[in-house]
């Protein structure tokens, strides 16, 4: 079961790999400054991953607009999710959990998919500037996307 909401965000420091260069990503960057989106997805390269990351990458403007910076997160490597990024025209910054430990944290493992082991579960969360969850949504399978309006409707009360 995700964390829920009113739960103060875990924080973390993840890789994320785009233009080159590796860099660090920590989510408690955004506190007092932005409202954040995270979007954990099982894998890399897979359909409804794809769908998902390429349609918030083509509408990252109204996330802009709402004052939230917005993250996807997978266990692959961050070489991999670049890879991905640059042919699938993916703009939202990709962050690696290659050990799992930020999926633990959030409570999202979906275990063994497809019998090739461990991944994130697609989840969604919002977190507001002070670093509380404000939204907590785990989909029911993989092939499902979380609810984009009530996602969008607590960036705005948030």
């Amino acid at each position: 079961m995700p964390l829920q909401v009113g739960t103060s965000a875990p924080d973390f420091a993840l890789k994320s790999k785009s233009s080159g260069e590796l860099t660090t990503v920590k989510l408690s960057d955004n506190f007092g400054k932005t409202n954040t989106l995270l979007l954990f997805f099982p894998l890399a390269y897979t359909g409804v991953c794809t769908t998902e990351m390429c349609d918030i990458s083509n509408g990252i403007g109204a996330y802009k607009d709402l004052n939230a910076t917005v993250y996807g997160i997978s266990v692959d490597s961050p070489f991999a999710q670049e890879a991905w990024a640059k042919a699938s025209g993916i703009s939202v910054p990709l962050l690696s959990d290659l050990n799992k430990t930020v999926t633990k944290a959030y409570d999202v493992v979906f275990p063994n998919l497809a019998d090739i082991g461990d991944t994130s579960a697609r989840a969604a969360f919002v977190i507001d500037k002070a670093g509380q969850i404000v939204y907590s949504e785990q989909t029911a399978t993989p092939k499902d996307l979380p609810n984009f309006e009530a996602i969008k409707a607590a960036l705005a009360s948030a």
